[in-house]
C-alpha cells in the first residue's frame, strides 16, 4: 500500500468548536491515518507495529473519553449516561479484540484500523453531534464571535 494515504480527511463537519475536543478528534484521525500508512502486507512488520500502536491508541482514546465526559458532566448534558455507556462499550470491545489477539487470534493492522476508523467516524457524526448541539445551544457568544460556556449558561439549562 502506498505511504501517506489519508483514509480520513478532517473537515469542519466533524468540528464542535471546542478546541480541546476538536484537537483530540484530529489526533484520533491522524492516529488512524498513521495506522493505515503502516499497512504493508508484511505480516511480521505489521505485527510489530500493531503491538506498539495498540496501547498508544487505547491511552489516547481513554484520555479523550475522560475529557468529553468531564465536559458533559460540567455542563449537565442529559445524554451523559448513554454517551458514557458507548465509551465503556468501545473500551470493552477493544480490550476483547486485544485479549483475543494476544491469545493467538489473527488480527491484521488493516482490520483493526478499519474498525477504529468506522467507530470514530460514526461516533463523532452521531453520538458526539448530540452534545455538540447541546453545547452550542447553551453557549454564550462573546463579542469576538467565539462561543464560551459559563456557569450562568449551565445554570440556565441545567
Amino acid at each position: 500500500m502506498a505511504k501517506n494515504i489519508e483514509t480520513i480527511t478532517w473537515s469542519n463537519t466533524f468540528a464542535c468548536g471546542i478546541k480541546i475536543i476538536d484537537d483530540q478528534h484530529k489526533g484520533l484521525v491522524n492516529l488512524v491515518n498513521e495506522m493505515y500508512n503502516h499497512v504493508t502486507g508484511d505480516e511480521l512488520q505489521e505485527h510489530q507495529y500493531l503491538k506498539q500502536i495498540v496501547q498508544e491508541a487505547i491511552n489516547y482514546v481513554k484520555v479523550h473519553f475522560a475529557t468529553e465526559e468531564k465536559i458533559m458532566t460540567a455542563t449537565k448534558f442529559s445524554g451523559y449516561a448513554e454517551h458514557k455507556k458507548e465509551h465503556d462499550n468501545f473500551i470493552r470491545t477493544v480490550a476483547k479484540i486485544i485479549k483475543e489477539y494476544n491469545e493467538g487470534k489473527r488480527l491484521t493492522l488493516a482490520v483493526f484500523s478499519k474498525f477504529l476508523k468506522e467507530w470514530i467516524l460514526s461516533h463523532i457524526a452521531i453520538m458526539d453531534k448530540e452534545y455538540f448541539d447541546y453545547l452550542n445551544k447553551i453557549a454564550s457568544r462573546k463579542s469576538s464571535g467565539k462561543l464560551t460556556i459559563t456557569s450562568e449558561d449551565v445554570a440556565l439549562f441545567g
